[in-house]
């Protein structure tokens, strides 16, 4: 299954399915190991309970691999592609290939669904780039319908050891069915203000209701910076103004933002942070901060979702380590 050194000119993006620890560890080992034959620059995002089993497999390789916990920067999948396009810039001249496995048992509808959106986004963000992206799906722990949205999205699949073309890939721009339909309505409890011309009723808004929720301070802070990131643009873009909703379900507080506006762009919310970019860094920052948005867009407006667990610390500003 390794990947050939005629790839090495072009993006690739394929999905391993694999069954038990031994064929997931087999694959990925044998991934590196060529990788790092070839000298690629290696990148792999997994969840955490699998970083050391990579390390303790792939041996003195892993020196020279950046391992990063995927349950911390893929919480949000829209935080995913920002890391990977800025990886990927810092090795510029080099081949890079990326493991990233941003689906395991354990993850929420609203998460698998962000995940499924990011994969597609991935070929669409790398489509032009020297880039072998490797995504392993866990086919006896995950939904049929996770496999099946994952042969939408992979060009390539691996199973039982044999790369093939995927008879199902979609291509970019397109997106799954399932991970594109519009959220579901906020209910009827919802708390709802309307914006105009004035932040500042947003904001004290937004830092009332996640206090009575239970939020933390540090996390408060976060989410109003992140609301009025996304009221400023209403402002800026839109003449008709915007809608705040706030609601708290199990352990979350969400808040939702629509507008009249239209996001063009589907890479918009999965773009790398740039320091010559004054002031365009916002919904960068909003990915940051919040442990998941959803965003969809269209002829009627834009609505986006920011998700706040009330049991999280604030997350780390995502800067990948290198492994020891």
């Amino acid at each position: 299954m390794a990947v050939t050194a005629s790839s090495r000119d072009r993006f690739r993006h394929l999905a391993l399915f694999y069954h038990g620890r031994g064929e997931y560890l087999a694959g990925l080992r044998g991934f590196i190991q060529a990788s790092r034959a070839r000298g690629d620059a290696v990148f792999a995002a997994v969840p955490a309970r699998k970083v050391q089993l990579i390390r303790r497999e792939v041996g003195a390789d892993s020196a020279h691999v950046t391992l990063v916990d995927m349950a911390e920067l893929g919480r949000n999948p829209a935080r995913i592609i920002p890391a990977l396009l800025a990886y990927a810039s810092k090795h510029r001249g080099q081949h890079v290939c990326c493991i990233g496995e941003p689906i395991w048992p354990g993850r929420t509808a609203a998460e698998v669904q962000e995940a499924i959106r990011h994969e597609a986004l991935i070929n669409l963000a790398f489509r032009d780039s020297p880039v072998t992206v490797l995504c392993p799906y866990d086919s006896a722990g995950l939904p049929g319908s996770v496999i099946a949205d994952a042969v939408c999205t992979h060009p390539a699949v691996i199973k039982d050891r044999q790369a093939t073309a995927s008879a199902g890939y979609l291509g970019p721009p397109d997106l799954p069915p399932r991970c594109n339909r519009a959220l579901p309505r906020p209910p009827v409890h919802a708390e709802t203000l309307g914006y105009h011309d004035d932040l500042r009723p947003v904001r004290s808004f937004v830092a009332s209701s996640a206090r009575c929720a239970g939020l933390t301070p540090s996390r408060i802070s976060d989410l109003v910076l992140a609301i009025s990131e996304l009221a400023a643009n209403t402002l800026r873009h839109t003449d008709g103004g915007g809608t705040l909703q706030v609601w708290q379900t199990g352990g979350e507080i969400i808040c939702q933002v629509a507008d009249t506006g239209q996001l063009t762009d589907p890479l918009a919310w999965h773009r790398a942070r740039s320091d010559e970019m004054l002031g365009g860094n916002g919904l960068w920052l909003v990915n940051q901060v919040c442990d998941l948005v959803q965003a969809r867009t269209g002829q009627a407006g834009t609505t986006i979702r920011l998700h706040m667990s009330l049991h999280r610390p604030s997350p780390r500003r995502h800067t990948p380590r290198q492994a020891h």
